[in-house]
């Protein structure tokens, strides 16, 4: 109920911001593509696993909209975010059936691994990726028809809300699920799970898979706002500000990813404006007051303040 509540309100304000403010409407657009692969991470950080790599997949999404756009000459937006979310799908598949091998600092660092070895693909690949200099994203069509740019910014907008509003509830009954619910058992007794004949592999992989296509999707939606693409999104500190968005925001509930989201561009936005030196140190104390006061994050507080009312 409490979910359904906090979706309730973070639609309206997403919906009825914009019109009054309209230069929010890219940031917030940037925050569902934050929201999106922030989501992932927070799944995996169910089963105590930290992916520092996950920015791979949100230029694999990025990158495939570039390369749709450019070199395959695929200029419709519903066909483009379906491959972007087919081919991270497919590329966590491949990269997950190692990485569920591991566990701890293993698997952290394993991913950090391989997602750099993707940002010195993109930079050095010069003829096939643009290199450093990176790729310009032509606005789609949409069914066919032609947007203006600022037209094509507001579907972006509302179609990535309704979107996440689908993706949210998806998530949960996935999170309600048995398998969903063995996330949480592999970080508390793995070995229990094995000896009631639970296959943690495939429970790990699975919520790999389902990652990795949250961060593609929310790569592509980051493309197809900007306009353009660079190596840096598959770089570290990308991975890093997505485990920051999924911890400041908490991972209590599908909603946590997006409000740490929120959070985190609102406080950005903003203090490029009137800070612009200090947005990083904002951010850190943010971030050290959640660890200290809010293990369960910003969503976590909302759950408690919820729960008080509840019992008023």
């Amino acid at each position: 109920m409490l979910q359904l509540l906090i979706i309730g309100l973070l639609v309206a304000a997403f919906a009825t911001i914009p019109v009054a403010f309209p230069w929010l409407a890219f940031v917030f657009t940037l925050v569902l593509a934050k929201g999106f692969a922030a989501l992932g991470v927070a799944i995996l950080l169910r089963a105590g696993l930290i992916s520092i790599g996950h920015a791979l997949f949100y230029a694999i999404g990025a990158y495939t909209v570039g390369f749709l756009s450019q070199g395959a000459g695929v200029d419709l937006l519903i066909p483009q975010l379906l491959a972007a979310a087919a081919i991270s799908g497919v590329a966590g598949l491949l990269v997950g059936l190692f990485m569920v091998r591991y566990r701890g600092i293993f698997f952290a660092m394993l991913n950090l691994a391989v997602s750099m070895v993707g940002y010195t693909l993109l930079s050095k690949l010069y003829n096939v990726t643009g290199g450093t200099d990176g790729l310009a994203i032509a606005t789609p069509s949409v069914l066919g028809m032609t947007l203006s740019r600022e037209a094509f910014e507001h579907l972006l907008l509302y179609g990535g809300l309704g979107l996440a509003v689908v993706v949210c509830i998806v998530a949960h009954r996935y999170l309600k699920s048995p398998m969903g619910e063995a996330l949480s058992a592999v970080e508390t007794n793995e070995i229990r799970l094995e000896y009631l004949g639970i296959a943690v592999p495939r429970v790990l992989l699975f919520a790999y898979v389902g990652s990795a296509i949250l961060a593609g999707i929310g790569g592509a939606i980051h493309a197809l706002a900007v306009g353009h693409i660079t190596p840096d999104l598959a770089y570290w500190t990308t991975s890093g500000q997505l485990v920051l968005v999924a911890v400041l925001g908490g991972i209590g509930g599908v909603v946590g990813p997006f409000i740490g989201a929120t959070f985190m561009e609102s406080v950005r936005s903003f203090a490029a404006i009137y800070a612009p030196d200090v947005w990083n140190i904002i951010i850190g104390a943010g971030l050290l007051i959640v660890i200290f006061f809010l293990p369960r994050g910003l969503y976590g507080l909302i759950e408690r303040i919820g729960g008080r009312r509840d019992g008023q």
